[in-house]
């Protein structure tokens, strides 16, 4: 690998293209796994405290990726092969 590819601006370049939001959505999906085996094991010990958190940390990963994916429409428009 080049230095120039290991260059703050080549990781945001990264993180704006396709592929890199393709990744981010990615992650945040395998992320989904974890929120359900808290929310599991919250209802198996009747902690509300800790369902409610593991609910919050779900509405802020819906978000997320709702954002990732308006991010992917956004570079949609800028290809003239795409939808």
């Amino acid at each position: 690998m080049s230095s120039k590819s290991l260059s703050p601006s080549g990781i945001r370049n990264f993180r704006q293209s396709r592929a890199g939001t393709y990744l981010s959505i990615g992650t945040q999906v395998i992320g989904a796994f974890g929120i359900y085996k808290r929310v599991r094991q919250a209802r198996r010990d009747h902690d509300n405290l800790m369902l409610l958190d593991a609910v919050v940390s779900g509405v802020a990963l819906a978000t997320g990726v709702a954002v990732l994916v308006r991010g992917l429409r956004r570079l949609g428009e800028d290809d003239e092969f795409f939808g």
